[in-house]
């Protein structure tokens, strides 16, 4: 968190991003936990949803990749990350695959 506000990185959640993250850590660390979680992302990111465009673009771009373990929501993270021409923060590979460009 320190370096994104120290090099004034502005973050944008999708929000199918926050109803799977919101669900995970409630599952796993509870109510307190989950709820800080939405009071942080609420309050700090920019929320978004994917378009029509990002959903068709995504069906169409994992077509090619059948011998690997994509998932519709990743293609779907990399058509919003191209359209808004923004990195993705994540350790999955799997944006090296689809040739996203990840922010780590």
């Amino acid at each position: 968190m320190l370096r994104l506000q120290a090099e004034n990185i502005k973050v944008v959640v999708p929000y199918p991003i926050l109803l799977e993250s919101y669900s995970l850590v409630h599952h796993k660390l509870g109510n307190r936990e989950a709820y800080a979680l939405l009071a942080e992302v609420t309050s700090t990111a920019i929320l978004t949803n994917p378009t029509t465009a990002d959903y068709q673009d995504a069906s169409v771009a994992i077509l090619p990749y059948r011998d690997q373990d994509l998932t519709l929501f990743d293609t779907v993270l990399a058509a919003m990350s191209d359209r808004l021409e923004t990195p993705v923060w994540t350790f999955d590979h799997h944006f090296d695959v689809l040739r996203v460009d990840v922010w780590q």
